[in-house]
């Protein structure tokens, strides 16, 4: 008889655990089970319980003296942690043995083994590899231990302590230049963060740069279709007007081509497919999608979402799975058609991972889900049984149109068979039908030519950028999505329908380009990753790894000191600028400009030439403000877009009285009648309640008699770029019973 110990990762998890392995009797901060003449106690941590922090704290930079600790002790933010970590050590000093029941990755392993050598040192440990929260396969990770993986542990502890060094580093460097060039700002450049915001710089800049070439091209209108020359393009204009005067109406069908063929089902999901699938599909950002995904793990819906593989294997048991899943009512008709294949061979991609299938439904009904959530999991769902279904067949049709001596292209394909695509709604393929017979007479209704420009490279998108840093193998799976979060919280990117480097973005990137490259190298951050899967191979050590890297982040820092100052004075100076930019909203009546300015009572919109005019209207309370250059049909005052956290974007006219908001606050509301541009997710405009927008700072006569805005901290009170010394930081303060907010761990 002995006493066993199951840590899992999360509170969640440790439930699910327990109530598979057996009658699960609930305890003061964990689960407990009798199974034969062993008891076990399942208890959850709540992510890492153990942190990295200085030995001696001080500010400056470079710094490597590092130490593990519990989070509590590294910050009053993790106070929560102490009563887990309190539950966690009660049960080790009683138990016989640890089992590690964290996500099977290098997080996880991370988390368990700190937990192990940190609070029991002496136990022996086993672990629990497993996909999936269903009550088989944990039974069977239960009843198939594994040692825990140490190289993995060592791996995942290089990692964070690279980080730390890269990460804290480099962001204090940056900090201390602007610092010396008189003013503080939160700013952060990591490893990862490096490289994704020179990529995202690198596309702005070359957006920038493009400059737009004329292009001409002529087409032929023949029975509602659109015939296009055979040039398609022409640099010169004079040709295309030749082509449409000396073309003929009447012509002849000279060729017609046909050729079917096929399009295979999609690979089963890994992270990075979800991720573009489901930005695609619903404007999910690769952030909120992996929130979701991470969601239905735990509950059991799915599989683990932090894989890279794209292949599922007959060991699942698939037929159990797509069985389970035709009991479903929306997925019993498609779920009922691959059943009645011979065999269930899913069309397997090429990614692999070691550590788990590719993202498949476990079969679990899961009843009523929140909107996001059901979205999440029908693609999830309709993917995994779209990649057991046959190819779709299209017919593909190619027709040249003669016109005098001028030929006209045209082409449309049709889909033959549906196959996958009847299972998949996602992927939407448009039938165009061109129905012509060779040496058939034709005649176009006009022979016309339109003036077109080249257009610049496209933007990022949120789940572009990701796919990119995965293509160049920078990050890992679980942090790509996040260093991106990072980037936009920093104010270096902000994002409509694509992702823009903003001017202060961009100003980073050339500082750090100028006096300190190699913080943006790819090359350095592709190194690391490499490392840490050598570390986990045992074709290396960590020691060797963090020895080498601390050389690299210690010359960085010395690079950065010799142009601290140099560095700050740039990074200052396009901080003001791109301020000041930010709070233009556009023209005033006065023909002044109308500026977003901030006082102790909120932020509201002010005019430059106060005191001359003394135009104010409302802004809403604890919102981003995205000026977008566009101006009310209505009312004649600029559009602006808001930004809450946890909500969707919207965009209003910034005068109250507005004809575009008489109905807010109905059912049925009016929506304004202008939306900058946005993601397709965000982009419909919502009303918002009275009670929320900031009134005009008006004080009440009895405290005092007027308005003083000359007391306000503002952006600036006139249309030039302000001084460093007009722009003082925010400081947050924490009212007493108020939560304060969690700390984000470093990203890299």
């Amino acid at each position: 008889m002995s006493t066993i110990l199951i840590v899992s990762e999360k509170p969640s998890s440790s439930q699910k655990i327990a109530e598979a392995l057996g009658k699960a009797e609930k305890k003061q901060g964990y689960f407990e089970v009798k199974r034969g003449s062993d008891t076990i106690q399942v208890a959850p941590a709540v992510g890492h319980l153990y942190t990295l922090t200085q030995e001696a704290k001080h500010s400056g930079y470079p710094t490597f003296d590092l130490k593990w600790v519990p989070t509590p002790e590294a910050s009053e933010h993790f106070e929560y942690a102490q009563k887990y970590i309190t539950v966690l050590k009660k049960l080790a000093s009683k138990a016989d043995s640890i089992i590690v029941a964290c996500d099977y990755d290098v997080e996880g392993e991370l988390i368990g083994y700190n937990i192990w050598r940190f609070m029991a040192p002496k136990l022996k440990a086993k672990r629990m590899r497993f996909s999936t929260l269903t009550k088989e396969e944990l039974n069977e990770s239960f009843e198939n231990l594994q040692d825990v993986s140490i190289n993995t542990a060592k791996a995942g502890e290089a990692r964070h302590i690279l980080d730390w060094y890269f990460g804290i580093n480099l962001s204090r460097a940056l900090m201390g230049a602007i610092k010396a060039a008189g003013r503080f700002k939160v700013m952060s450049i990591g490893r990862v963060q490096g490289p994704a915001l020179a990529l995202l710089s690198q596309r702005e800049k070359e957006v920038n740069a493009f400059k737009p070439t004329p292009y001409w091209q002529v087409f032929a209108d023949v029975e509602s279709i659109l015939f296009n020359h055979e040039s398609d393009r022409f640099l010169d204009k004079s040709k295309a007007e030749a082509v449409v005067a000396t073309a003929p109406k009447s012509g002849v069908i000279s060729k017609v081509s046909k050729t079917t063929y096929s399009m295979l089902p999609p690979n089963p999901h890994d992270l990075t497919s979800l991720q573009m699938d489901s930005y695609g599909a619903f404007g999910f950002t690769p952030a909120r999608t992996l929130e979701l995904a991470q969601f239905l793990y735990e509950n059991a819906f799915i599989s683990y979402p932090r894989t890279s593989s794209q292949q599922l294997s007959e060991k699942l048991n698939l037929k159990k799975i797509v069985s389970s899943l035709a009991k479903q009512s929306n997925y019993a008709s498609d779920a009922g058609k691959i059943l009645t294949t011979t065999s269930l061979k899913p069309n397997n991609g090429k990614k692999t991972d070691p550590a788990h299938p590719a993202i498949h439904p476990t079969g679990l009904a899961p009843g009523k889900l929140r909107d996001d959530h059901a979205k999440l999991y029908d693609l999830i769902v309709r993917n995994f049984l779209a990649c057991f279904a046959q190819a779709a067949k299209r017919e593909r049709v190619g027709v040249t149109a003669t016109f005098g001596k001028e030929n006209f292209k045209a082409s449309g394909a049709v889909t033959v068979e549906k196959g996958w695509l009847a299972m998949f709604p996602y992927h939407e393929v448009k039938d165009t039908v061109v129905n012509f017979n060779q040496g058939q007479k034709v005649a176009a209704d006009k022979i016309y030519m339109e003036e077109k420009e080249t257009q610049p490279p496209k933007h990022f998108s949120p789940a572009s950028i990701v796919k990119k840093l995965e293509d160049l193998n920078l990050g890992t799976k679980a942090t790509r999505a996040e260093v991106i979060e990072t980037l936009y919280s920093r104010d270096y990117i902000r994002d409509k329908k694509s992702i823009q480097t903003t001017p202060f973005g961009l100003c980073v990137y050339e500082a750090l380009l100028q006096h300190c490259p190699g913080v943006l190298s790819e090359e350095l951050t592709r190194n690391v990753e490499i490392e840490m899967e050598e570390i986990i191979d045992g074709k290396t050590t960590p020691e060797k790894v963090i020895a080498s890297n601390k050389k690299i982040v210690a010359g960085l820092c010395e690079e950065f000191k010799a142009h601290e100052l140099e560095i700050g004075k740039h990074l200052l100076t396009s901080l003001n600028s791109a301020l000041f930019q930010a709070a233009q909203l556009g023209p005033c009546k006065c023909s002044g400009t109308l500026l977003i300015r901030r006082s102790k009572f909120g932020q509201f919109v002010g005019c430059s030439k106060y005191p001359e005019c003394k135009v104010t209207f409302p802004l809403p309370h604890s919102a981003f403000i995205i000026p977008t250059e566009k101006i009310c049909e209505k009312c004649h005052t600029p559009i602006i877009g808001v930004r809450r956290k946890a909500k969707k974007f919207f965009s209003m006219c910034v005068d109250p009285k507005c004809e575009t908001k008489a109905n807010w606050g109905h059912k049925a509301a009016a929506t304004p009648n202008a939306t900058p541009n946005t993601t397709a997710a965000s982009s419909a405009v919502k009303p918002i309640a009275a009670s929320s927008v900031a009134k005009p700072t008006v004080i009440p006569s009895a405290a005092a008699p007027g308005l003083n805005i000359s007391k306000f901290t503002s952006v600036s009170s006139v249309p030039s770029a302000p001084s460093s010394s007009s722009i003082k930081p925010k400081k947050t303060t924490v009212k007493k019973n108020e939560t304060k907010p969690r700390r984000k761990k470093n990203t890299p």
